[in-house]
This record gives C-alpha cells, sequence and structure tokens, in this order.
C-alpha cells in the first residue's frame, strides 16, 4: 500500500510538473514566434474595437461578405463543431437551408456555384477567413447593396487577399468588411 501511495505521489507531481509548468511554457515560447507573440489582435476602428482579427464574426446584412457558418455562433468560450455527420437528417436540412438563404439573398448566384465553406461550419466555428471564391460569388450582392459596380467590390477584395503557406488565396472577413466600410 505504501509502494502504491508513493508511486502515486510521484506521477502526481510529475504530471503536475509537466502540464501545469513545462507544456504552458513551451507553447508561450513557440508563441513568441509567430505575428502577435500570441497576444490577441484587436481590431480597432476610431480607438473602439470592433472585433479581433483572429476569431469569426457573424455577418447577415446584404452590405457585407458573410463568413463561414458557425454552429457556435461564433463564441470563442464554447468553440466547437457540430459533430454531425453528412448523412446525419439534421446537418443535411441545416446545409440545405443555408444554401436556399444565400440563394435568396445572391440571386444571380447557382447552387452548384456556391462553395462549400459557405454551407458548413468550420471545426471551430470561429474561422475569420474565407477562400477567395468565397468572396467572389459575392460581389453582386455587395455591390448591389452598396450601390457601386462590381468592379469596385472587385478591387477591395483583391487587395485584401492574404496567402495562406500553401500559396491559397483567402481573406479575413472582418478586415475585408472593413474596408468596404471605407469607401
Amino acid at each position: 500500500m505504501k509502494n502504491q501511495l508513493f508511486t502515486a505521489i510521484k506521477l502526481s507531481l510529475a504530471c503536475f510538473i509537466l502540464l501545469v509548468v513545462i507544456y504552458p511554457l513551451a507553447v508561450l515560447g513557440i508563441a513568441q514566434f509567430t505575428p502577435n507573440k500570441g497576444d490577441v489582435d484587436f481590431v480597432k476602428v476610431r480607438d473602439k474595437i470592433v472585433g479581433v482579427r483572429q476569431i469569426g464574426q457573424s455577418y447577415t446584412q446584404a452590405k457585407y461578405f458573410w463568413g463561414r457558418p458557425s454552429a457556435v455562433n461564433y463564441d470563442a468560450g464554447v468553440s466547437g463543431g457540430s459533430n454531425k455527420g453528412p448523412s446525419n437528417p439534421d446537418y443535411i436540412q441545416t446545409v440545405q437551408a443555408r444554401r436556399d438563404t444565400f440563394l435568396v439573398h445572391n440571386p444571380s448566384v447557382k447552387a452548384n456555384e456556391i462553395p462549400a465553406e459557405l454551407l458548413t461550419a468550420s471545426g471551430s466555428g470561429l474561422d475569420p477567413h474565407i477562400s477567395l471564391q468565397s468572396a467572389l460569388v459575392q460581389i453582386a450582392r455587395v455591390a448591389k447593396a452598396r450601390n457601386h459596380s462590381t468592379e469596385i467590390i472587385q478591387k477591395v477584395v483583391m487587395n485584401s487577399l492574404e496567402k495562406s503557406p500553401a500559396g491559397t488565396p483567402f481573406v479575413n472577413v472582418l478586415e475585408l468588411n472593413l474596408a468596404l466600410d471605407r469607401l
């Protein structure tokens, strides 16, 4: 019994040191090599915080580009996906409802032209980015709502492009919508 107790105490102490001291320090050290050194990247407009660059937000107005749907309503405190598979009837119904809503607000787009990322939630439910294709299919709606030409809106999209390490172009939805508000 004494041996088991002593072993349990040693294991608990080892886990404490590993998980409470070493792991957090390792993550903090790695974060120092990221652009913001692990800090939150608040986006401000006229000294007022309007969002966080790394967390998606809900946009439903026609004058804004829409991001990926979120299974957690963009709540960073409870990030996660829906955990429903592609054959789940509830999930199929949710995706169809998203498709129908998108088509109502984007009448110039055909159902097969909608990128899957605009119909399916990301794994975290917080994805702040959309692909270039997802932005391009929304240009007509945004241009009409803002009473601008599609060429002007497309130029804003192209000026907002970023590239992933693999070279895939994408846009940060918050940054793109703020660029539109500056027009």
